[in-house]
């Protein structure tokens, strides 16, 4: 999840540098997290906003192995409750921590923009637009979005996702 937190509305190669910097001081971990001062996140690269993220979600003591057992509507609506984890965090968790199937994180800009090239649309569609779209590839909509971020990597040149 802190590595979710850490790509939220920045680009993939400054994610990784970032999340490069937490685990070399150590603070890639809930426990190390939790001992964590805000100088320390700050000096890896955090935003103020998501260094109390990390400390909040760190300090909730989440059951994060309970969540591979709950649907995922449940598993969803524990994780937004947690301080910085919204709707797209929380897809993005259960798409690639939890391996679920059938989560589609419709907020993605990478999602929408490859939807709006392969589909040849005038502007990219927003989240209810692309939800509705991608509704048909239910139950495997986690397996299409595989697909349009391969694809937004091929149009663009560039990864939308790590």
């Amino acid at each position: 999840m802190a590595q979710a937190i850490v790509g939220q509305q920045v680009s993939v190669a400054a994610a990784a540098a970032i999340w490069g910097r937490l685990q070399a001081a150590g603070l890639d971990r809930e426990a190390t997290l939790r001992e964590a001062d805000d100088d320390s996140l700050r000096a890896a690269g955090l935003s103020r906003p998501k260094a109390r993220y990390l400390e909040g979600i760190a300090a909730a003591g989440l059951d994060w192995q309970g969540l591979r057992d709950l649907p995922d509507d449940e598993a969803m609506a524990r994780l937004v409750a947690l301080p910085g984890i919204g709707v797209w965090t929380a897809e993005i968790y259960l798409k690639f921590a939890l391996g679920r199937r059938d989560v589609f994180a419709a907020g993605d800009l990478a999602l929408q923009e490859a939807a709006r090239g392969m589909y040849g649309l005038s502007e990219r569609p927003g989240p209810a637009a692309l939800r509705a779209l991608a509704e048909p590839w239910a139950p495997w909509r986690a397996v299409a979005a595989a697909g349009l971020w391969a694809y937004y990597r091929w149009a663009k040149g560039r990864r939308g996702i790590s």
